[in-house]
């Protein structure tokens, strides 16, 4: 419990920060925008480049737990997006930010010390790699399926939606991991802390980002939605990862704990991120990232009392 809350209170406290100072108009109107922007085009960029770039072929690619977790994860997205479909009646490129915020976590910042912290160094590797895979799926697919909806209405052909997408700094830079990280050559000295330095920026600055987007806005706009994101992120995603880890790919203890842990994580601010950038889904992106924060100090403590969390 002390470790989930050392690691929920900073994220949060930043969070909280970044409200305070555009509550008090620290840094002015437009600097919520230009943060994203930061992270968008830089930040995120560099740290999906340079998670993938480092990680060897062979570590990387542990089919089994990969399967597991895609299956699950898509499951969910699946979930997520025909709820706002039939229920909500949004259209695709909601659906797709929807079913983003019901299956993103925050792996990176909040999973990877929490993993480490809860069963030693062992689940670093399969932390890094939920994260890694949250970078190579989710964002693409997401990122195509905004670009296809937004395309289609305004009449573009799907020469231009495969451009758009070519050209997004998002897709690219874990493509280039993974191309990088199958040659085998490690990274150059001053190319790796670069990478360390910038990347490390992304997730602080898209929470503050995040923060200061939060002023004045009510926390109860489109509350089903927002609802629904928060309960499928929070207690349908672990629980259908626990099935196929445990019971379909039976994948070695630690791996499906860790894969279950990743899996209950609260939402992460890349899903405010894609939403700000694709100017849709903004404000119901930002909420569920905030209840689902404050709510996974419960929800994840409770998954510690259960056996399955319990690794010999």
């Amino acid at each position: 419990m002390n470790a989930l809350v050392n690691v929920v209170i900073p994220v949060f406290a930043i969070i909280l920060l970044g409200y305070l100072i555009g509550r008090f108009k620290v840094l002015g109107e437009a600097s919520s925008e230009a943060l994203n922007g930061f992270v968008y085009y830089v930040a995120l960029p560099v740290l999906l480049f340079h998670s993938v770039a480092r990680l060897l072929p062979g570590k990387v690619f542990v089919w089994a737990y990969i399967a597991s977790y895609l299956a699950a994860g898509f499951a969910t997205f699946v979930i997520g997006a025909l709820v706002s479909r039939l229920i909500f009646k949004r259209p695709l490129a909601e659906n797709a930010l929807s079913g983003m915020g019901s299956v993103f976590g925050n792996t990176g910042y909040m999973g990877i010390p929490l993993a480490m912290v809860s069963f030693g160094d062992a689940a670093v590797l399969p932390a890094i790699l939920a994260t890694v895979l949250h970078g190579i799926i989710w964002v693409p697919l997401v990122l195509a399926m905004v670009e296809i909806d937004t395309r289609r209405n305004g009449g573009g052909r799907l020469g231009e939606i495969a451009l758009s997408l070519a050209c997004n700094p998002i897709l690219v830079a874990p493509l280039a991991g993974i191309l990088w990280s199958l040659t085998g050559i490690p990274l150059p000295g001053p190319v790796d802390n670069f990478a360390s330095i910038l990347g490390a920026s992304a997730g602080p600055c898209a929470l503050f980002a995040l923060g200061m987007f939060l002023v004045g806005r009510t926390v109860h706009e489109g509350a089903g939605e927002v609802g629904s994101m928060v309960v499928l992120k929070l207690l349908f995603h672990p629980l259908i990862t626990w099935f196929f880890a445990f019971h379909v790919f039976t994948l070695e203890p630690l791996w499906a704990s860790v894969s279950v842990l990743m899996a209950a994580l609260p939402a992460g601010a890349n899903c405010y991120v894609l939403a700000q950038q694709s100017e849709c889904f903004v404000e119901r992106s930002s909420t569920a990232i905030l209840i689902s924060t404050v709510l996974a100090v419960a929800t994840v403590a409770a998954l510690f009392t259960l056996p399955i969390m319990t690794v010999p």
